[in-house]
């Protein structure tokens, strides 16, 4: 049993969410899972979403948002997650020119300030889901650490990607130990193998990953290398509100919905 209402990023079985999301939903809920992350509405109307997780019974607790999305129309965007009732926006992803180490950064930067007083605006509050590269280091500190130390804690807070945080080369407990009080979220997310050049392609956000017989993976929760107990205790301890399923690519011979189901029933399956 769970000390802490466990979601599911809905982008982790993308392909059912695109061809009904209803359906995607009433399976994920079926699950065990307390509530949704989404990623995209894939066609939908936010009115019948919000009406659709009421039915249900899944909180719909956030939502990544493309940040040049979110730029070119800050308000109209973000309002429809607003209307479905997320009590949190994600800025999800940061592609090469936005990110540490390019010239644009500081600016980017600037510009997460501006949409966060949007979000809060509406009723929401932003947070910001790392990956490994804000692990660059710049005059000696992470630019994860300076993202979080320009942008008051107000206006942004932490969604804290485990599995990135690691490849990253830092302990997941740590940070968000490191974040606490301003770790709301914090995604789950299990791995097998190294670090490898196209870590990006298996994501599908880059062009797609080579077939290969070992090396990087995404596992389902509990089936790799993370420790979870620490991880989940961190999380508590941190004064975290959900914890969140994430698994971007399928593997074991699983299918996305098995693999999210294999996480649940591992979560479910002591105590935390």
């Amino acid at each position: 049993m769970s000390s802490l209402p466990i979601a599911v990023q809905v982008y982790s079985v993308r392909e059912a969410a695109g061809a009904d999301l209803y359906v995607t939903l009433k399976q994920i809920k079926e699950m065990g899972y307390d509530g949704v992350e989404f990623a995209g509405l894939y066609g939908n109307d936010p009115a019948d979403i919000k009406a659709w997780c009421q039915e249900l019974g899944l909180v719909p607790i956030s939502a990544h948002v493309a940040l040049v999305d979110m730029l070119k129309d800050p308000i109209g965007v973000l309002s429809k997650y607003a209307e479905i009732g997320c009590k949190y926006v994600v800025v999800p992803y940061l592609v090469p020119e936005h990110r540490p180490g390019h010239p644009n950064f500081d600016y980017v930067v600037e510009f997460i300030r501006i949409l966060c007083k949007a979000a809060k605006a509406l009723g929401m509050q932003m947070l910001y889901h790392n990956h490994d590269f804000e692990f660059l280091k710049v005059d000696g500190k992470y630019a994860l650490d300076i993202l979080y130390d320009t942008i008051p804690a107000d206006l942004l807070k932490t969604e804290i990607d485990t599995c990135w945080v690691n490849v990253g080369g830092e302990d997941p407990s740590d940070y968000i130990s490191k974040y606490s009080g301003r770790a709301p979220v914090v995604h789950l997310k299990d791995f097998n193998g190294e670090k490898s050049e196209d870590m990006y392609e298996l994501i599908g956000i880059e062009k797609k990953a080579p077939a290969r017989p070992s090396g990087f993976e995404f596992r389902p929760v509990g089936k790799g290398l993370q420790d979870f107990a620490a991880i989940l205790e961190a999380s508590r301890a941190a004064g975290a509100e959900w914890v969140v399923v994430e698994q971007d690519q399928a593997t074991m011979g699983l299918s996305p919905m098995e693999s999210i189901k294999a996480s649940i029933d591992y979560l479910k399956s002591f105590e935390w």
